[in-house]
């Protein structure tokens, strides 16, 4: 593993760029996923009845002979005011599909649907706690159920992982009675930090807004949050990532590290932001491949 820690500054155009690959990524879906409303019957705290007030999944299934059991919840990214749901949701089921893992691409409300904490990660814990609890319809196993998060999506998947209950055994609702304690996070140039240099300053006005409370900013400032309960994770950052700082991942890494968590970590010497799978960089295209590598190592691929 080689680390570059890029300056922490992030200039305009490097702004101006990120800001574009989420809101020119599109909403596209696989052509055979199925989608699922979270909340048939409305979400909670849903200011109205749009589609930006119902947030779904998109669930697409591998071949029967290959599926492995796992199951991934997929957070795209886009500051908190945009998904990219291309390149780190569609994309990204297909190639879980090819590997034999079901994926649940998440439709999170966002700021530019009129929504911030806590309705990001409270959509988030429902889309774990939905496939936990329809395992047996989509033939997972509620046990390997991880969150796979890119840039603010990788906040959201680290929220996930650092804010979990067990559940409510007297909730009406079925799905509210399961966890939504992920089994395992994968983390790609993921934001982490709220509170300190390293902070993606959009993403956290999107959630928070302009002058957040600071008990709040240190409660999602997610590594702080760690304990020994945090899933196992793997980190995927590059050290010339101009957009959100590698000392991210580090720091989750360096808690992860400290509280006896299983964690790898891979950072690129080069390379940018949002690249997703990265198919044109013959490089960065090698993480999905030691990211498969680690879930097998850590038995979540297991037939």
């Amino acid at each position: 593993m080689s680390i570059l820690f890029p300056a922490p500054r992030v200039s305009i155009t490097a702004w101006l760029l990120f800001a574009m690959t989420w809101m020119l990524a599109g909403n596209a879906v696989a052509d055979d996923a199925t989608i699922e409303l979270l909340w048939p019957q409305g979400a909670p705290r849903a200011k109205g009845t749009t589609d930006n007030d119902k947030p779904n999944v998109a669930i697409t299934l591998p071949d029967p002979k290959s599926a492995t059991g796992a199951a991934v919840v997929v957070c795209p990214g886009g500051g908190y005011g945009g998904l990219a749901m291309g390149h780190e949701g569609r994309d990204i089921a297909e190639w879980l599909r090819s590997q034999g893992i079901a994926a649940f691409v998440l439709k999170y409300r966002h700021r530019n649907m009129g929504y911030g904490h806590p309705t990001p990660m409270e959509d988030a814990q429902r889309a774990v706690r939905f496939a936990r609890a329809n395992a047996e319809k989509y033939k997972i196993d509620p046990r390997r159920i991880g969150v796979l998060g890119f840039s603010a999506g990788g906040h959201l998947a680290s929220t996930v992982g650092t804010h979990f209950d067990q559940g409510d055994s007297n909730a009406k609702d079925s799905i509210d009675r399961v966890s939504c304690r992920p089994d395992f996070l994968i983390l790609v140039y993921p934001v982490i930090s709220l509170n300190t240099q390293y902070v993606h300053k959009g993403s956290r006005d999107n959630l928070l807004g302009p002058n957040p409370d600071p008990q709040l900013l240190a409660s999602l400032s997610n590594e702080t949050q760690v304990t020994r309960d945090t899933p196992p994770t793997f980190l995927v950052h590059t050290g010339g990532d101009a957009a959100v700082a590698a000392e991210n991942s580090v720091l989750f890494y360096l808690a992860l590290r400290k509280a006896g968590v299983p964690v790898e970590m891979h950072i690129y010497e080069k390379g940018g932001h949002g690249f997703g799978l990265a198919p044109n960089d013959p490089v960065l295209s090698t993480w999905p491949a030691h990211c498969i590598a680690w879930l097998k190592g850590r038995n979540f691929l297991s037939k």
